[in-house]
Formats: C-alpha cells, sequence, structure tokens
C-alpha cells in the first residue's frame, strides 16, 4: 500500500487504539529477534470518510445498504450499540461530572495547545514537517501544509454560551473532539541501531510495557486508566513514577476519569496539546501523542511518559516508556 515492493508488513486498523498496537507489534518484532527495525505508518482520513454501497439483489427493487465508515460507527457503536457521546453522558452521570466541569478541562487543554505555537510553534517543529499539497494526479504541487488546520479558537464566554448536544445532556461540541485528518510515523528498533542513526545519541526513548483494558458496555471514557495502570503494571512501575501523561480524550470527561481514578493531577495532563483540541483521526491519534509525549520529555532532560486512549467497543489500550538524556 505505501509502493514498498521489497517491504512486507500487515495492516492494522484498531480504531483509536490503533498507534499503541502497532508500537505494541512492532515493540514485540524487535524485542523476540524477528526484525531489527521497523517503520510504523499511521494514517486517517475522517473529515470526509469512506461511504460504502453494498447491492441487495434480494430487497424490493434491488435497493443495497449504505453505510458510512466514520459517522456510523460514531453513531453506534456495534459492541455497545450507542453512539459516542452516549458513553461520555453515562460516565458524566456516574461520576457527577457538571458542564462547567468539562468546560474548564476543555479550555485548559486549549491554553496548554497554544504552549505549543509559542516562538513561530518550535514545540510542533521538533517533530511536525513541511507537506506539500499536490493536484489530484500528483503533477503540480498547489500548497503546502505547515502545522494544524481546523483548530476552534476556545475561550470562557465561548464555552458557555454551548449548548449540550443531546436533550437533558451535559456534553457540548466545546467538550468534545471533531472529526480530522492526518498522518504520524515512527521508528521502532534495537538499542543499538538507534545509536548508529540518531540524530542526538544521547536522547535514548525506551519502550517499557503496554496495557489493555475493557470497561463497562456503554462506558468507553473510563477505559483509559485501567489500560495505563495496567501498562504500569507490566513495567513495574507506579503511576507515582510518572513524569509526564498523553491522552487521546475525544471528550473532556475522559480526562477527568482517568484524573480521578489515578490520582495524576488534571493540570498536569496533556502539556503542549491533545485529541481533544487537534481533532480525532483515529489511526495516527495517539501516535502524535505519543511524539509530543517524548519531546516533552526530552525538553525535561529525560523522565517517565504514559500514553492511554480509549478506543470503541468501550476498550482502552495504554503505553508507558522512558526518555534518558
Amino acid at each position: 500500500m505505501m509502493g514498498l515492493a521489497g517491504v512486507a508488513g500487515p495492516t492494522v486498523q484498531q480504531a483509536c487504539a490503533t498507534s499503541a498496537r502497532v508500537l505494541q507489534m512492532a515493540a514485540a518484532e524487535v524485542s523476540d529477534g524477528s526484525s531489527q527495525c521497523a517503520l510504523l505508518i499511521t494514517t486517517d482520513r475522517c473529515s470526509n470518510g469512506p461511504i460504502v454501497y453494498y447491492p441487495d439483489p434480494t430487497a424490493p427493487g434491488g435497493t443495497g445498504h449504505t453505510e458510512r465508515w466514520v459517522l456510523d460507527n460514531f453513531a453506534r457503536d456495534p459492541y455497545a450499540r450507542n453512539a459516542m457521546i452516549d458513553t461520555a453522558e453515562n460516565v458524566v452521570a456516574r461520576l457527577g461530572v457538571s458542564t462547567a466541569e468539562q468546560n474548564e478541562v476543555a479550555l485548559a487543554r486549549y491554553v496548554q495547545y497554544l504552549d505549543a505555537l509559542a516562538g513561530e510553534r518550535a514545540f510542533q517543529r521538533r517533530y511536525m514537517v513541511d507537506v506539500p499539497v499536490t493536484d489530484a494526479g500528483f503533477r503540480r504541487q498547489t500548497g503546502l501544509l505547515s502545522a494544524d488546520e481546523g483548530i476552534f479558537t476556545t475561550s470562557a464566554e465561548g464555552l458557555a454560551k454551548l449548548k449540550p448536544v443531546k436533550p437533558d445532556g451535559t456534553v457540548t461540541f466545546g467538550s468534545q473532539t471533531h472529526p480530522a485528518d492526518g498522518n504520524a510515523g515512527m521508528i521502532v528498533t534495537t538499542r543499538e541501531f538507534a545509536r548508529e542513526v540518531a540524530a542526538d545519541a544521547k536522547i535514548e526513548v525506551e519502550l517499557l510495557g503496554f496495557g489493555q483494558a475493557r470497561v463497562d458496555k456503554g462506558y468507553m471514557p473510563m477505559a483509559v486508566a485501567p489500560a495505563a495502570l495496567e501498562a504500569l503494571k507490566n513495567a513495574g512501575l507506579t503511576i507515582k513514577d510518572v513524569d509526564a501523561v498523553k491522552t487521546h480524550n475525544p471528550f473532556a470527561v475522559n480526562d477527568i476519569a482517568f484524573s480521578r481514578t489515578t490520582g495524576f493531577p488534571l493540570e498536569n495532563m496533556n502539556n503542549y496539546g491533545c485529541s481533544l483540541v487537534w481533532g480525532h483521526p483515529q489511526g495516527p491519534t495517539g501516535m502524535r501523542s505519543v511524539i509530543e509525549l517524548i519531546e516533552e520529555l526530552a525538553l525535561r532532560g529525560g523522565g517517565v511518559g504514559l500514553f492511554g486512549g480509549c478506543a470503541a467497543g468501550d476498550s482502552g489500550m495504554a503505553l508507558v516508556l522512558r526518555v534518558t538524556g
């Protein structure tokens, strides 16, 4: 699919857990010696996702069935048979979270994202590259994509004006993410080979452990914390050992649930932004968060980082890594 005719490798689709899964698979291959180096490419197009038509010759007039891969799954999870926003409202009701509390988190995450834009996007330029935009035939360059697009300016006043999406609900369009497109990549290899090719051999990034979890049906945002605690357990660590946390948070209540469950301070999570702000491209969502987690720890001079995110099927997946140097 990438045009690399001489390279083998699987195609992985696990909704918002895709990035954590491909990292786990690559780490396992390198660890067991079946591969020395793995290239991970994650990509998704949610803002204009596929629409599939299935013919049905047995139906009246041969009328078939239409499926919108992205929006239909958002609207009705095949596992819990509810809309994704229903899972957020379920968690809100269980934890007793108000709209105002969700708005506070949404505003805080936007302010953190602005930190990534400071100094002419100094933080983002550590990992984000310019991408030429071409015509449909890839013959002529028509533009250059250099930064995030589609970011919604957020203010306390603006959030307060928004009404809940569902009648008698609490979640507004300001306290949830939006469909987006994206691409992110990473290389997983041995310590020895990394030192040979690294731009800065003094900085070492090591994957320490992975975890996954499934929670009560219809309570997807609560899956992040148990997955994260499982990853920490597998890494031989606890939440007290963690220096930085990044989450995939399609809803503000995700972070509230995570903080209440793990005890990690809500205000210390998701420095430099998160998917609540820059969108929901599913496949690469986690990969970008992990990359930003690594860069944050590198700026600190090292430390332990934790990434976790929820995914369809009321599931969650997480990973723990260490940056030194």
